[in-house]
């Protein structure tokens, strides 16, 4: 099920730098909780496997499926949206899967994804939205008042915009220690940014949702680019450092002063 990938030139020293001891593993497949046959597969590779502890009383009754598993005993370390990388604290030492997805992938982009991981659980950034919410989930939930599927997906932006305001400052700061990473940060800035001019008129057209606007412009955070309103606010420093009760009074203030529907 995993095998570990050989690290070279600045994703091992990225490894160095921000998670030394962490593992990545290549997965022969995707997967989001593992079943216990590949869970001791990872034991074997880990010194000790110790489960977040997220509480059933933060969830709304309607909330999907993977939630209810994250709020469980159940080893969860990938949700829908991560991508072809994903990485958990759950371990010791950390763990970065590099997911079978990821097959095509160039590999610039591909190794900027692992070094981005590490930054991550190296700067022990949450690991998913529940834990980033907690309590205040519900409270994001009500503010969004849209179905299940969707406030799963804001939610996961906003945690990608919250990683995004801690990690961009060290990729900024990549250019001379790590320069092949930091190319490929800053090309797929610059591949974002015609799509993000844009993004606001696709909105008011129809033509793109508002939650799948969200997830464009907060994955974008990271990248030193303009992302538009309203979701340029949670591009700040206040957002920074409020975190989750900031990003439950943003939901609060864009579904109350507009007309979204994204039901």
């Amino acid at each position: 099920m995993f095998s570990e990938r050989t690290l070279s030139g600045d994703l091992d020293a990225v490894r160095d730098a921000y998670a030394p001891g962490a593992l990545v593993l290549d997965c022969q497949r995707d997967f989001q909780t593992l079943p216990p046959e590949h869970r001791d597969d990872l034991a074997l590779l880990t010194d000790a496997i110790t489960p977040h502890e997220y509480s059933a009383e933060w969830l709304p009754a309607d909330a999907p499926q993977i939630l209810h598993r994250l709020a469980s005993g159940d080893l969860v370390v990938g949700t829908p949206g991560d991508g072809a990388v994903a990485w958990t604290t759950q371990t010791d030492p950390p763990v970065v899967f590099v997911k079978a997805r990821v097959e095509g992938t160039p590999e610039a982009f591909a190794d900027f994804l692992v070094a981005e991981a590490l930054v991550e659980a190296g700067l022990d950034l949450p690991e998913q939205f529940l834990g980033f919410f907690r309590e205040r989930y519900r409270d994001f939930d009500a503010a969004v008042d849209a179905a299940p599927a969707t406030v799963y997906q804001l939610a996961a932006a906003c945690l990608d915009a919250y990683r995004g305001v801690h990690t961009r400052a060290e990729f900024e700061t990549w250019a001379d220690d790590y320069p092949a990473l930091y190319d490929a940060w800053t090309d797929a800035g610059d591949r974002l940014t015609g799509r993000l001019a844009g993004l606001s008129g696709e909105v008011a057209r129809g033509e793109t949702s508002f939650s799948d606007a969200a997830e464009l412009a907060c994955g974008a955070v990271k990248h030193d680019v303009d992302v538009p309103a309203p979701f340029a606010a949670l591009d700040t420093l206040a957002y920074r450092r409020h975190g989750a009760d900031y990003a439950v009074t943003w939901a609060e203030k864009v579904f109350e002063a507009s007309d979204v529907d994204d039901s």
